[in-house]
Order: structure tokens, then sequence, then C-alpha cells
């Protein structure tokens, strides 16, 4: 029979379990596409963050003497990507234009997760009437045309506010649908489980429960859904700028960047190029980020 400084001495050398974290880390490391996409996404961040010690233009600068200058990718020339059709550089206007949309992409999401998370969290927990209504509301809303509502509300709004504020309500307006249906398909399946039931004949709170055991709870699918939809939104604003209702000239983004070209394009075919694979590579990245989370959270997978 071990003694108890036996016992004492064998869990004192036993390994010490990984955090939940590092657990979450090894899985996400074997995602090799994954982890890709997070060095990817990184390096582009890292660029547009530091655009200033990168490039000595400015994004609104006017070469007009050096008009389309440079159709290749050359270091020996002052314009690395060459110049557009009024001689804006178009590498400083490309890491300008990565801090709108990356900007806006990070800032409607949080937005839409906190508005989606919270109907969603309400409707689960005390169904009936509540449930009725928010779910109802939700359905209508996700009824109408996005596409035509968001440019009609983008045009009325751009009268009282800045551009970018526009753009965030905007996409916030109707972004938080699905995430508010995701949370409370995964409250739907919490709320009767024990540890709810426990917290509630201690005399917990409806809040309490709801912020403290139900949303932490649910933040595996919601983090998945967030990073899907930080590239979605990405894609929105750079099609609302591509149509003249997102963000104006001269300040520049991916989307009004690719519009810009419309009129020479078959002429000077690499400066839709390159915003286009900005927006592909910066999509791509987060969306393969987002399938290795899936993976990374579920907790059915091995480490």
């Amino acid at each position: 029979m071990a003694t108890t400084s036996s016992v004492l001495d064998a869990e004192r050398l036993a390994p010490a379990e990984p955090s939940q974290l590092l657990v979450i880390w090894r899985r996400f490391r074997r995602h090799k596409l994954g982890l890709l996409g997070l060095c990817t996404l990184s390096l582009l961040t890292l660029a547009c963050i530091a655009a200033p010690l990168l490039t000595p233009h400015d994004p609104a600068d006017l070469h007009l003497f050096n008009i389309f200058a440079g159709s290749t990718f050359n270091f020996s020339n002052p314009h690395w990507l060459g110049t557009d059709d009024i001689g804006r550089d178009i590498f400083t206007r490309l890491l300008y234009a990565g801090r709108i949309s990356l900007t806006v992409g990070v800032v409607v999401t949080v937005l839409v997760i906190c508005v989606g998370a919270l109907v969603g969290v309400l409707a689960g927990y005390f169904g009936g009437l509540v449930d009725t209504l928010l779910m109802r509301l939700v359905d209508i809303l996700l009824s109408l045309p996005t596409l035509p509502i968001l440019l009609v509300t983008s045009q009325m709004l751009r009268q009282f506010l800045p551009t970018l504020v526009v753009i965030i309500l905007v996409l916030t307006i109707l972004g938080w649908l699905g995430i508010s249906r995701l949370v409370r398909g995964t409250v739907l399946a919490l709320r009767d489980r024990e540890f709810v039931e426990a917290t509630r004949a201690l005399g917990a709170g409806n809040g309490r429960i709801i912020f403290r055991h139900l949303l932490p709870n649910s933040l595996a699918p919601i983090i998945v859904a967030a990073t899907l939809a930080v590239g979605d939104f990405i894609l929105t604003e750079s099609a609302l700028s591509f149509l003249g209702f997102g963000i104006q000239p001269p300040t520049p983004s991916w989307g009004n960047m690719l519009s810009d070209v419309n009129s020479y394009f078959l002429q000077h075919p690499l400066l839709a190029f390159y915003p286009g694979l900005a927006i592909l590579l910066t999509v791509v990245s987060i969306n393969f980020m987002g399938d290795a989370l899936r993976d990374a959270l579920d907790p059915r997978l091995k480490l």
C-alpha cells in the first residue's frame, strides 16, 4: 500500500497538464494553411502599420510629370509598383489603403459580435415571447436585399457623418444577424445543462448566468465566426468603395483603387492586379485561419 509521501512525490513528479491556450495553439499550428494564413496576415498588417517607415511618399502626393511610371515591380525605381493616372505612388496607396480596409474589417466584426451575441443570448436564454420577437426581427432583416440597402443607407448617412464612420455603421446594421442565430442555437443547447441549473440553484441571477457561464461557453463558435466575418466585411467594404458608395478619394482603400483603374484597365492591368492581390491574400489568409481555429477549438479532436 502506497504511503502518503509516495503519492505526493508521484503527483509532484507527474508532468503538468498543458494550459487550454497551449492545447489550442498546438492544434492550430498543425493546420499548415492556417499557420501560413497567420504569417501572411501578420506581415500585411505590420506593413500597413509601418507604412511611413516603408515608403517616403504620401498617398495623396501627385507626381504629374511621372504618370504611369514603371509597369513592373522594380526596387531601383523610386516608385516600386509604379504610379497611377495622376502620378500617385501605388505601393504607398496600397499600404495606406490596407489600414482602412483592415480597420473596417476588425472594427465592424467587433461591433457585430457584440450586437449579435447580445441578441442571440437573450433570445436563447429567455425563450418564449422574447425569442419570438427577436428572431422574427432577424428573419425580416434577413429577407431584405442587403446590397441595395447598404448602398442607400451609405448615401443617406454620408451627408451627416465621416465616410469611415458611415461604412462601419452601414456594415454593422445588417452584419449581426447570422451571429445572433449562431449564439441563440448554442445557448439553447447550454441553458438546460447541469452547470447552469446548479448556478441557478445557488441563487445566481440571470445576468450572472448569461455573462459568466453561457457566453464564455459559447466563445468557440463565436471566435470562428468572427474570424471569417473579418474577410467578409473587407470584401463588402471593397465592393462598396468600388461602386462609389464607400471610402471616397483621395483617401485610398483597396476598393476605390480598383474603381480608379476602370478607365485605363486594358492599358495598365497591373494597377488593378495589385489591390486585387492584396484583397485576395487578406481574405484567403483569414479564411485559412478560420478553418484552423475551427479545428483547434473542437474539443472532440485529439491533441
